[in-house]
C-alpha cells in the first residue's frame, strides 16, 4: 500500500512510498517537536543519503506545496545541514578523518565504550536505542548526540572509532555528516564539547530514571572522571560482508552509469539506453565498513532501477574487464579515481566551499532564500 504507515524498525524501499513520504512531510510539526523521541521527524534520510531522493527534491517538494520558507525556515535548515557537511567533505577531502579543527582534548582510549556496543550503558532511553538502532538501522538525531557525548566525553574515547561504530550499522551512513557531527560533539570541529544530562535524556525521551551517571547537574561535569560503566573499552570488529560476483552482461557500445553506495537515483538518465551498474568496492567498503543490514537495504533500493546490475570489484577491473570507455557517475568525493563524465549532484543552494561554522554557511543560503 503505497504510503502506508511503518513501525519503527522498517523503512520501505519501493519509490513510490518513498515519493510519497516526502509529500507527507509537515515542516511546521517537525520544528516544533524534531528533538522529542516521538516528534515529527521525516525518516527521510535513509534514501538522501543513499542518493535515491536530493535534499534539492525535499525542498522542492515543500516550496510546491505552498510553504513560503520563511515559515519552515527550521526545515530548510535541517537540510542545509546535510549539503553542509559535504561541501566540508568536497573541500577538506580525507582531513575530515581526523580531528579537523583541533585536538580532541581528554582522550584516554582509541576504542569506545564496550557498554555502548553492547547496549548495557545503564542509562535505560540510551540502551533501549541502540538495541532498535541494531534492528532498525537508525537513531534520531538527537540520540546519535546523547550516544557520541556518553562516549567522547563522559567514556574519553577518542571520536574515530565510536563513529566508525555508528556509520557501520546506520541505513543513514553519511561519513561526512556522521564524522564531522562525532567532531562537533567531541570538540574537535566546535569550539566547545557537547554535554547532556540525565534530566535532558527524561525530557526529550519523555522517561523517569534518576540515580545514574548522568544524572548531575550541567557545571560538575567538568569534575567527572569516567564513570565506571564506561571503563571497559573495545574496538569492534567493522567487516562488510559484501555479496558473491554474479555474472553480468555489459554492451561497451552503450555508455555506462556507474552507481553506488551514495549514488542510487532511479530517475537518474531513466529515459536513456544505457548499461546500469552498481559498482561494490571492496578497496571502498575496508576503509568504510558497512553491515550486512545495510547491504541489503542498498540492494533492495537499487530494484527501483531497471536494468541495474552489481559488479563486485574496483573501477579499473570492470573498465578493463568489459571494455567500458563511455562511463558516466555523480561526483562525490570518494568517487575521485572513477574516470568519465562527471555529472554534479543536486543542490539546494548555490554555496559551495569550506565554512568553518554552519552559519556562516547558512548565512549565504539565506540571501539565496530572501530571493525566491
Amino acid at each position: 500500500m503505497i504510503g502506508q504507515k511503518l513501525d519503527k524498525h522498517t523503512f520501505s524501499t519501493k519509490l513510490e512510498d518513498i515519493l510519497a513520504q516526502v509529500e507527507g512531510i509537515d515542516p511546521i510539526r517537525y520544528a516544533k517537536s524534531r528533538n522529542f523521541k516521538d516528534g515529527a521527524v521525516t525518516r527521510l534520510s535513509p534514501y538522501i543519503s543513499r542518493g535515491v531522493i536530493s535534499t534539492k527534491n525535499v525542498f522542492d517538494s515543500l516550496m510546491k506545496r505552498g510553504y513560503k520558507h520563511w515559515d519552515i525556515e527550521k526545515m530548510i535548515q535541517e537540510l542545509a545541514w546535510r549539503d553542509y557537511w559535504q561541501q566540508a567533505w568536497i573541500e577538506k577531502g580525507d582531513e575530515i578523518n581526523e580531528d579537523l579543527r583541533q585536538e580532541q582534548t581528554e582522550v584516554e582510549n582509541f576504542e569506545m565504550p564496550e557498554a555502548i556496543v553492547n547496549a548495557s550503558t545503564a542509562i535505560d532511553a540510551v540502551d533501549q536505542a541502540i538495541t532498535d538502532f541494531y534492528q532498525s538501522g537508525y537513531l534520531h538525531n538527537h540520540m546519535r548526540m546523547y550516544i557520541a557525548a556518553i562516549a567522547c566525553n563522559m567514556g574519553h574515547s577518542h571520536w574515530k572509532v565510536p563513529a566508525q561504530w555508528m556509520y557501520y550499522h546506520l541505513l543513514d551512513g553519511d561519513w561526512a555528516s556522521n564524522a564531522l557531527s562525532w567532531q562537533w560533539v567531541a570538540g574537535a570541529n566546535s569550539n566547545k564539547k557537547y554535554v547532556a544530562n540525565q534530566e535532558n535524556i527524561n525530557k526529550y525521551w519523555k522517561s523517569r530514571q534518576r540515580g545514574t551517571f548522568l544524572d548531575i547537574a550541567y557545571d560538575e561535569f567538568q569534575f567527572m572522571e569516567t564513570p565506571e560503566e564506561l571503563q571497559s573499552t573495545l574496538s569492534p570488529e567493522l567487516i562488510t560482508p559484501l555479496p558473491e560476483q554474479g555474472e553480468i552482461h555489459i554492451d561497451p557500445s552503450r555508455p555506462s552509469l556507474i552507481y553506488n553506495w551514495y549514488n542510487l537515483d532511479p530517475l537518474w538518465k531513466k529515459e536513456e539506453d544505457v548499461n546500469r551498474i552498481l559498482l561494490l568496492e571492496p578497496s571502498h567498503f575496508e576503509d568504510y565498513p558497512i553491515s550486512a543490514k545495510s547491504i541489503d537495504f542498498m540492494l533492495k533500493l537499487g530494484e527501483n532501477i531497471p536494468g541495474l546490475q552489481v559488479y563486485v570489484g574496483e573501477f579499473w577491473e570492470l573498465v578493463r574487464d568489459h571494455g567500458i570507455e563511455d562511463v558516466y557517475y555523480k561526483e562525490h568525493p570518494l568517487n575521485g579515481h572513477y574516470q568519465g563524465t562527471e555529472e554534479s549532484r543536486d543542490w539546494i543552494f548555490g554555496v559551495k566551499g569550506y565554512y568553518r561554522s554552519f552559519f556562516g554557511f547558512w548565512k549565504r543560503c539565506q540571501k539565496e532564500l530572501k530571493r525566491l
